[in-house]
This record gives C-alpha cells, sequence and structure tokens, in this order.
C-alpha cells in the first residue's frame, strides 16, 4: 500500500541519502532470504538487469519502486533505509555458497537434468537441517526445487507429497503459486480431475492480490488450469481460457511462459480434433523453447510434434520420423522419464508402419514395451496395438486378433485421458470392423462413444 504522501515525501530524501552500495547490499540479502530470484523480484515493475545493477550499488531505485520492491521482499523500505547496517543478515560465505547450489539446480532443470538438480536442492536442505545459519528462503526455495526435480523425473507420487510439503510451509506468492501449479498438473495427470481444477481455482485466487495476473507464473498457472478444465470435458471454457492468455503471453519477455500458452492450447487442439490449429501452436511453442535453451521440454515438445505428424490429414510419416529420432537424440543427455521414451518408441513404430517399414517397426514395439511396463498403462496398450498392425501386414491374421482382444480386455482397465482413451477405442474397433469382427467392433465403438460423449451409437460409428 502506498504511504501518505508526506511519508512518501520522506522516504524520497531517505532513498537519495543512503548509501547506494549499502541499499544494493540490504536489497539482495532480503532477495536471498526470500529464496527469491532477480527476475522473480524484479516483477513486472523492472528489468532482472536493472535490480542486477541497484544490488550492485550502480542505481538507486525511486521511492515508488522500493515500495512495490520491499513489499515482494517480504520487507519494509523504512528497514531497506535503515540508518546503520542493523538488519539481520547471514553469513555471506554460506549464502554465496548454497545460492551457487540452487543456481546450479536451476541449469540442471532447464537442460534436462533433474538428477543433478535434486543432488544440489538436497545439498540445501541437509545443511538446513544441520543449522540456522540457512536463510529460510533459500530453504524453502530448495525444497520447491526438490519437488520439481521429482516430477522431472517421473516420481508422482513423491513430488507430489514433496509439493505438498511447500505448500503447507510456504507463503511467499511466487513459489505459492509455483507449487500449486505443479499440483494441479500432478492431480489432473493422475485422473483426480476435480482436485486439480479445485486446487487450481485456488492458486487463481493468490494471483489478482499480488498482481501477477501478466506474469509468468500467473500464465502458467492459467493454462494449467485449463487443461484440468478441459479433460473434465470443460472444452469450451478451457479454451477461452488459454486464447485469453495468449495475448497476455504475447507482451511478457518469458520465452517459456509463452510457450506453456502455445503448447498446451496446442494439445487441447489435438485432443478436441483439431489437429490443423495444434500444429502450428506446437511449433511455435518448440522455438520459444529453443529460445529458452529448456532442453527437457523441447524433448517432450519435439514428441508431441511428431506424435501429431502421425495424425495429420493426410499423415506425416517422415516428418514424424525426423521429430521422433531428434528427440531420441536429446533423450541420450536428459533424464527423460520413461513414458516419455514410451510415447519416443510408439511414435517411432507408428510412423514406420505406415510406410512399410515392419522390421525397423517392430523394434521400435520392443522398446515401447520395454519402456511402457512399469511407467504407463495406456501406452502398454497402444504397443499391443501395434503388435497386431504388424502381425497382420505380416499375414498372421489369427495371432493379430489375440493380440487385439487382449489390447481391449486391457484397455477396460485403464486410467487416462478420457480422450485419448476413446481414440484409441475408435481405433481399434476400427481395425477389428476391417476384418470382419463386427461385434467387438461395436463393443470398441461403444466404449469410444461413452467416454467421447459423442452420444453416437456404435452402429453409426462403425459406419453401418
Amino acid at each position: 500500500m502506498t504511504p501518505p504522501s508526506t511519508a512518501l515525501a520522506d522516504l524520497r530524501v531517505d532513498v537519495k541519502s543512503i548509501d547506494p552500495a549499502l541499499l544494493g547490499r540490504r536489497i539482495r540479502h532480503a532477495r536471498q532470504r526470500a529464496g527469491l530470484t532477480q527476475g522473480d523480484a524484479a516483477g513486472t515493475d523492472m528489468s532482472t538487469a536493472y535490480i542486477s545493477r541497484i544490488e550492485a550499488g550502480q542505481r538507486r531505485p525511486g521511492a515508488d519502486l522500493l515500495i512495490a520492491l520491499a513489499e515482494r521482499l517480504h520487507c519494509t523500505p523504512e528497514e531497506l533505509l535503515a540508518p546503520d547496517d542493523s538488519v539481520v543478515t547471514y553469513d555471506a560465505e554460506v549464502v554465496a555458497r548454497l545460492t551457487l547450489e540452487l543456481d546450479y539446480g536451476d541449469l540442471s532443470l532447464r537442460t534436462g537434468s533433474p538428477n543433478d538438480a535434486l543432488g544440489h536442492a538436497d545439498v540445501v536442505l541437509a545443511e538446513a537441517e544441520r543449522t540456522s545459519a540457512v536463510p529460510p528462503g533459500l530453504r524453502r526455495q530448495a525444497a520447491l526445487m526438490r519437488a520439481a526435480a521429482l516430477e522431472s523425473l517421473g516420481r508422482p507420487d513423491e513430488a507430489l507429497l514433496a509439493f505438498e510439503a511447500v505448500v503447507e510451509d510456504d507463503d511467499e506468492p511466487l513459489r505459492l503459486i509455483s507449487a500449486l501449479t505443479a499440483l494441479s498438473r500432478l492431480y489432473r495427470e493422475s485422473g483426480d480431475l476435480g482436485r486439480a481444477v479445485d486446487i487450481g481455482d485456488r492458486a487463481l485466487a493468490l494471483v489478482e492480490p499480488h498482481a501477477l495476473d501478466a506474469s509468468a507464473e500467473g500464465i502458467k498457472l492459467t493454462v494449467t488450469v485449463a487443461a484440468a478444465h478441459f479433460q473434465r470435458g470443460d472444452v469450451n471454457h478451457a479454451l477461452r481460457l488459454c486464447q485469453a492468455t495468449m495475448a497476455s503471453a504475447d507482451r511478457l519477455d518469458s520465452p517459456q511462459a509463452r510457450a506453456a500458452v502455445y503448447w498446451n492450447t496446442s494439445v487441447m487442439e489435438s485432443r478436441n480434433g483439431r489437429v490443423e490449429a495444434a500444429l502450428p501452436l506446437a511449433e511455435k511453442a518448440l522455438a520459444l523453447l529453443e529460445a529458452a535453451e529448456d532442453a527437457r521440454n523441447q524433448t517432450r515438445l519435439r514428441i508431441q510434434l511428431g506424435l501429431l505428424h502421425l495424425r495429420s490429414d493426410p499423415p506425416l510419416p517422415q516428418e514424424a520420423l525426423t521429430a521422433l529420432r531428434q528427440a531420441t537424440r536429446d533423450a541420450e543427455t536428459t533424464d527423460l522419464a520413461a513414458a516419455d521414451r514410451a510415447r519416443i518408441a510408439v511414435g517411432l513404430a507408428r510412423a514406420h508402419l505406415m510406410l512399410d517399414e515392419l522390421d525397423e517397426a517392430a523394434l521400435a514395439v520392443r522398446d515401447a514395451h520395454r519402456e511402457s511396463a512399469s511407467s504407463s498403462p495406456f501406452l502398454a496398450v497402444q504397443a499391443q496395438v501395434l503388435d497386431g498392425q504388424i502381425a497382420l501386414a505380416t499375414g498372421r491374421r489369427d495371432a493379430a486378433l489375440e493380440i487385439f482382444r487382449a489390447a481391449a480386455v486391457q484397455l477396460e482397465t485403464v486410467q487416462d485421458s478420457a480422450q485419448e482413451i476413446a481414440q484409441l477405442w475408435f481405433d481399434l474397433g476400427a481395425i477389428l470392423d476391417s476384418e470382419g469382427q463386427y461385434r467387438e467392433a461395436s463393443q470398441a465403438f461403444k466404449a469410444a462413444s461413452a467416454l467421447s460423449g459423442t452420444g453416437m451409437t456404435a452402429a453409426a460409428a462403425a459406419g453401418r
């Protein structure tokens, strides 16, 4: 809140009279104590480069800017402008060493090495456990980093517990919104859509009071909540949320936030059957992630792009192979989750099958079975269906039908995105129908219709 005019006038005098080096030192200590990066502290009021100069004593902020900065740093302007150096600080060597650990951890997350990020976070947390010399903000930043690393490693149950602990312990708006965003995403991916929407709405309630609606964190949160609404069946509402956020994202100097909007909108358009709208959005998101040097998400988006090429009308298997082979090369230097590796293998198998490259398709399916065995029942069923298609293509019709029947039994137990399961039921139904297995095809089309909410009858879906 802005102080009365007389207090503001006094504040302007104090800002002009304080040594900028001392003020910069205090701002840096307050930021580190809060566990914020320079970009977090800058917010929308200034650039990261400007706050770096302030901390170095090269620039003196105005009174209005100092008020906004103090609010984000959870202190008062008076603390930063005290006449002596009595502000509580921590040992500079300890803070510098642990800040460097977190900087390396952040770099590891962005370059696709979450195992390394986990190690850096654990160093900070172990020291915070041993001594009170670690600022609370650094400990909380390390806790958030640890949770993010667990999610990136494909350990969702552990990540859920870690993010829940962050929410219980932290009150800094940016970190809290980041943790709630991740929780909403994890609950959505686990199929608990009601919980995902509730947590997302709780996080959205924090955005406006802290003026974060046009921030990177606010934008990432909005598209995450939109994705939860989409999977729950609120398709139009979800797409409207994303489209409204896209304009704010385009005004923001954050490639990752803009990529998040394009990426999520692409996924929704794809699952809504609009592949021609999804493809350019995915390509824009990939270009932004390349600019942001976000290696892990680049790889995951290349996988999506490859799978979109396979769903184009007509399909583009060569373009899919290009994207998926690059994702395979990327996976050699990143700690990619098993489910993502399985998606690559499924996509490669499908592309080779379209090109009648049956030996290569069989090798890719073998990889898909291995990677999906413990990570994704849905992808395991997709691999089964591909096995059946390869058997058909090699003249083993009876074996193929047995594989398709086994896949149908397995698919009945799968909990995943309703739209994706519906699409797989449709695909399976179409294959069975083409082989004259009308009763089983009808059952598959009924299952697909029930999930997709189209109300289409089995006979209509089968074209009979």
